[in-house]
């Protein structure tokens, strides 16, 4: 029984699908102005993972992720280089998506961008003025006014009457109150714009999310999610504006990931403390970043540190150890290991402790492995099966070895064979001497019943 976190009602709540079978998600995507970091990272590396277990067991997934093509930030970054917004969102949507292929994340069922839906969030303003939940302020922008209704704050917890301004809130003297927030901005000189029955401009952040979300997945759909930082105030924003315009649900559940740090602050653009996915791609294997991100609950915050990652290579060596030198297997059914995982995901996607669930499947390999070959087979299998729910563990373990701890296989295989070759001519001696040099490179050799094995030592 599948549950989930909701931060709507700060509880795991028992998930049931809208239409049996099928899942409907929207996820808020990234704004194209820079290289995406190691944050966002943690952030769709979640999503996916979230995304590839519900598939895993059964469902239909409409997945949807937008993109923000544009944003303040998009016209200053394009002013900056001299260049057109097209451009720049151009370069940083084709960045993003080869930093996310890089990390085997998976392309969503639909990747709208903001600039596609204008006609519909100006057919959105214009519905909420007309219900009165907003109004044309006297320097002409458009602000939704969130006295009007009653509930606001109830996804972020907070009392409006003890809210201040905060990130990416406009403070303006022609609100009504410092916590309206703009549905259709003016353009400024030299700034893009379209038209509108306000004047040319252009759409508030808050309001592409709504009118995509209504367009391809209805007026309720099962689950929004998104990074932590979103709560307040794009997702109260959001929420707002689709309570305004239907007395339905809008999302069932609402799931937020914690944000990952570096020291104490969270790892942000604005902060300027930030690793882009594609810097550490260059220092590390795709597959170390992507079990670094997956070995956290997605709901904790995340500590980032080269220490970290070491540990994270060890974990996968000890891993890819276990699933060397086996025969090819079907994984078994129905093993307590795979109620186990599954127990551990459906609840809340706890990814930790399905972790540990592996980590003890990868001991029994090593455990039967010298008595029943066969069996260790079928545990490995079902290793792949379940670890590639988490996007880890399907490399060739050879391959592996050789890449991401930067072993020379071939050279190991030679020094084996040959050390094999002098024991079984009795010469001890040089076998005790190819040992020597194989752990002046680091290898650690072990003679089993079905051969002899190596690792890189730690």
């Amino acid at each position: 029984m599948l549950k989930i976190y909701n931060s709507l009602t700060s509880q795991k709540e028992i998930f049931t699908p809208i239409v049996p079978g099928k899942i409907s998600m929207y996820v808020c995507g990234v704004t194209v102005y820079d290289y995406c970091h190691l944050g966002h990272a943690k952030t769709y590396t979640a999503i996916d993972t979230i995304v590839n277990y519900l598939k895993w067991r059964g469902f239909e997934v409409n997945h949807v992720r937008n993109i923000t093509d544009i944003d303040d930030k998009i016209i200053q970054r394009a002013n900056e280089k001299q260049v057109s917004i097209d451009s720049i969102t151009q370069q940083f949507t084709q960045a993003m998506h080869e930093d996310f292929a890089a990390l085997g994340l998976s392309l969503p069922t639909h990747e709208p961008r903001a600039t596609e839906y204008i006609d519909q969030m100006i057919s959105l303003i214009e519905r909420l003025i007309e219900k009165n939940y907003a109004y044309v302020a006297d320097n002409g922008d458009v602000y939704f006014e969130i006295r009007k209704l009653p509930h606001y704050g109830c996804l972020s917890h907070h009392d409006i009457d003890q809210l201040e301004s905060g990130s990416r809130v406009e403070v303006s003297q022609f609100k009504r109150d410092p916590l309206d927030f703009v549905l259709w901005k003016l353009a400024k000189d030299n700034e893009p714009f379209w038209e509108s029955p306000w004047g040319k401009g252009r759409p508030g952040w808050h309001t592409e999310c709504v009118a995509m979300s209504l367009d391809l997945l209805g007026e309720t759909f099962d689950i929004h999610a998104g990074g932590k930082d979103l709560i307040f105030p794009h997702h109260e924003n959001e929420l707002a504006q689709a309570k305004s315009l239907s007395a339905k649900n809008f999302a069932n559940i609402w799931i937020h990931g914690g944000f990952l740090q570096i020291g104490k602050d969270k790892m942000s653009k604005s902060l300027q403390n930030f690793v882009t996915i594609r810097e550490l791609l260059n220092d590390y294997d795709s597959e170390v970043l992507r079990y670094f991100l997956t070995a956290s609950h997605y709901r904790s915050q995340l500590i980032f540190t080269t220490e970290n990652l070491a540990q994270v290579q060890q974990a996968l060596n000890r891993f890819y150890t276990a699933l060397r030198f086996l025969p090819q297997e079907e994984a078994m059914n129905d093993s307590s290991f795979e109620k186990d995982f599954i127990a551990a995901m459906d609840d809340d996607f706890n990814t930790p402790v399905a972790l540990a669930v592996l980590f003890e499947l990868a001991h029994e390999i090593q455990r039967v492995r010298d008595t029943d070959i066969k069996l260790a087979g079928q545990y490995g299998a079902l290793l792949k099966k379940l670890s590639g729910v988490l996007g880890i563990l399907q490399t060739d373990p050879e391959q592996f070895f050789q890449v991401v701890t930067g072993v020379d296989v071939e050279k190991i295989t030679a020094l084996i064979a040959a050390r094999n070759a002098a024991r079984q001519e009795k010469n001890w001696q040089a076998a005790d001497k190819i040992r020597d040099e194989l752990l002046s490179l680091n290898v650690v050799i072990e003679d089993t019943a079905t051969g002899t094995v190596w690792k890189k030592s730690s």
